[in-house]
């Protein structure tokens, strides 16, 4: 299965282990590099630097020949954080970085600079343009069938696009849940997948076994969008709580959206909200679950060790 992003990496399969807020860990990580894949974790997932420069040293030594690992940035003012991960991240080093959520132009030189790639999260065709311009080493197409925070095309429709307007390598990022699913976003023009779902019911990933066992117990038919997290349209799986605290924004935070001078802070607490609120669900047994996945969990049949999610994957 070689690709442009089996070369970039060195990599045996063109898969990357997606970062997923609170779930991707270094445990994780290591056994995707054993697979023979790619795995990234957000940085946000680490509360202090030090956390974050011991994970990093961690994989460094955990790496092995046919992996790879990385780390994703937020990179919009929201993150009050990103710039002081972004100098730990290149101090110890790592194969790549993943930006998301604004301009990677600060990361994309800083990164070079110490030998890093960087991916840059996209949802249009307009946007993939410009961090190519910047000088991005890939563009990850983030379409419709995401988990998280999605686009708005189809996978089909967005790595089409991009694939033949771009000049470096897309990855195309959702709705992959098996290998059929991969061959299909090969077809389309991808050099390589992003998946994350499937990686939750995993034995290592970070989370409540409830967590996990929803993954299991839920298919692409109870995944729903809903506003109440961050303020962006988010997927959840649509529990007995989602269902009583519904998908829509408040009246209130509708209101002020609309004020152009306080939207922003409304976004900030929204988002600040909304991530203890996810922290809650991923960590503890509660009754308040808002469990972010994406359809591809449909596939997810039990709970599994990373390696063998892989192994499914990619045979």
């Amino acid at each position: 299965m070689e690709t442009k992003l089996t070369q970039l990496l060195d990599i045996k399969y063109p898969i990357i282990q997606a970062p997923m807020f609170l779930v991707s860990n270094v445990a994780m990580v290591t056994e995707a590099m054993k697979g023979g894949i790619a795995g990234c974790i957000p940085a946000l997932n680490y509360r202090t630097l030090e956390e974050l420069r011991a994970s990093l040293k961690e994989l460094k030594a955990n790496k092995v020949e046919g992996g790879s690992f990385g780390f994703n940035l937020i990179v919009n003012k929201s993150n009050i954080k990103y710039k002081e991960q972004l100098r730990v991240i290149c101090e110890e080093g790592c194969d790549f970085i993943i930006t998301s959520l604004g301009s990677p132009e600060e990361t994309i030189n800083q990164a070079h600079k110490a030998g890093i790639k960087v991916f840059c999260d996209v949802t249009d065709l307009r946007f993939a343009k410009k961090v190519e311009e910047l000088g991005a080493d890939a563009a990850i197409a983030v379409n419709n069938q995401a988990g998280g925070h999605r686009g708005n095309l189809s996978p089909e429709a967005l790595t089409n696009q991009l694939s033949k307007a771009l000049h470096i390598p897309v990855i195309s990022a959702g709705g992959v849940g098996c290998k059929a699913d991969i061959d299909t976003m090969l077809s389309y023009g991808a050099s390589g997948v992003s998946v994350g779902s499937p990686f939750i019911a995993s034995i290592e990933a970070g989370v409540t076994q409830e967590y996990k066992q929803a993954c299991v117990d839920y298919g692409e038919k109870d995944i729903v969008m809903t506003e109440r997290i961050s303020g962006t349209p988010c997927t959840v799986i649509n529990t007995p709580y989602v269902e009583k605290i519904g998908t829509k924004q408040t009246w209130l935070e509708t209101v002020l959206n609309k004020n152009k001078k306080l939207k922003k802070w409304v976004k900030m607490v929204r988002f600040s909200i909304g991530m203890k609120a996810a922290e809650n669900a991923a960590t503890k047994a509660t009754y308040k679950t808002v469990w972010v996945a994406g359809p591809s969990i449909e596939y997810t049949k039990e709970i599994l060790p990373t390696i063998d999610i892989v192994r499914n994957l990619t045979h």
